[in-house]
């Protein structure tokens, strides 16, 4: 059989206050058009489908658009489990009757124990899980960490093997040797976050999610698919896409998923930022994180910058910024909201306006326990 390897949807996530709705909608359309042309036969999903364990309203409308669309509109089986960012309980509510369409949503340690049989495949769903709860499942306290608990998992698993099949492993953790970015959330539990990618050596094709890259990884039969979307400023350099994987010779291949808007990063001083000759050439729709190559204060630069790059997600000094090396030699005697004057005018390179005054004046009178003369 051949199928789609997804993962880390995370439905309702923002990026520094953007919402990512129209991106996540068009990334679900490319994931549609690939398994078309692919012809797979199932949908695999590995955790995170929302990005909150108490999903909004909005959020939920649109994975269950998602979710029906790919299994009873276009009839692809779908296999599925609750990541870290999921709460299995609520995600899990109903699976019991989806399975009457295929769509087999896996969020305890117990359904993960009976494999899911699709054509000449076993498919083995699980969920992100903590030691305790596979302690809890073998009522073995010798089960102290994540890695004592896989290995558990593992030789049960095993139990289940038909030798005839080739097996699979649908999963959500941190492999060891894999590179974290600046979207995911650590999975630390019990003391030890990582498993060691040997321990799963007994299948055919381990597919992973948790972290946002297909390149944290590099292992022949163990992959992360990476998120469809781009979520943070260190994955701007990512590729994001899909694993196809045919198991008559376990072979794989990376489909690429290409952003309705990308993060983009310039490196430029002010003036070439707010010049019409530079900023035309950029795309100004992407989102954009900037590093002022200038080293001296600017005043309202966000606000400057916005009216020209609406999706400003950062910025930053490539250079820091320069520190007058003497110091202003000014009264500390002088009037409270004269040194404030001063202070201003030295930070900002302007002055304070008169509403600012006002606020400063109530202020101080309020501090100072004194009515405004």
């Amino acid at each position: 059989m051949r199928f789609l390897h997804t993962a880390d949807w995370h439905i309702g996530k923002k990026l520094h206050g953007f919402d990512l709705v129209e991106e996540q909608r068009d990334a679900y359309q490319q994931i549609l058009a690939i398994a078309d042309e692919e012809h797979v036969d199932a949908v695999v999903i590995a955790g995170d489908l929302y990005d909150r364990k108490v999903a909004s309203e909005l959020s939920v409308n649109e994975l269950d658009d998602m979710i029906r669309d790919l299994n009873l509109t276009h009839h692809y089986p779908i296999l599925a489990i609750s990541g870290n960012h999921d709460s299995a309980t609520r995600l899990g509510s109903g699976s019991h009757w989806y399975e009457a369409t295929q769509f087999y949503l896996h969020t305890t340690v117990a359904q993960a124990m009976k494999p899911v049989e699709l054509d000449d495949t076993q498919f083995f769903l699980l969920p992100y899980f903590e030691p305790f709860q596979v302690r809890h499942f073998f009522e073995d306290d010798a089960i102290q960490n994540v890695q004592q608990a896989m290995n558990r998992l593992v030789t049960e698993m095993q139990q289940q093997f038909d030798p005839s099949k080739k097996h699979v492993l649908v999963a959500h953790f941190f492999a060891a040797g894999s590179e974290h970015v600046d979207s995911e959330t650590s999975v630390e539990v019990g003391g030890l976050d990582a498993i060691a990618v040997d321990s799963l050596s007994a299948f055919d094709y381990v597919a992973l999610g948790h972290l946002h890259g297909k390149d944290a990884l590099h292992a022949e039969k163990v992959k992360y698919s990476g998120s469809p979307v781009k979520f943070s400023l260190s994955e701007a350099n990512q590729q994001k896409g899909v694993w196809i994987v045919d198991t008559a010779e376990m072979s794989t291949a990376f489909k690429t998923i290409t952003p309705v808007k990308d993060i983009q990063v310039l490196t430029e001083s002010f003036e070439t930022l707010i010049d019409p000759k530079y900023y035309e050439t950029v795309n100004r729709d992407n989102f954009i994180a900037i590093s002022l190559a200038d080293t001296q204060q600017i005043t309202d630069v966000m606000a400057r910058l916005r009216k020209i790059y609406p999706s400003i997600i950062s910025i930053d000094r490539q250079n820091g910024i320069e520190i007058a090396e003497q110091q202003s030699r000014v009264d500390p005697n002088l009037d409270p909201l004269v040194l404030l004057d001063h202070f201003y005018e030295e930070a900002t390179g302007g002055s304070l306006t008169n509403e600012q005054h006002k606020w400063a004046a109530l202020t101080l009178t309020d501090a100072m326990g004194e009515e405004t003369v």
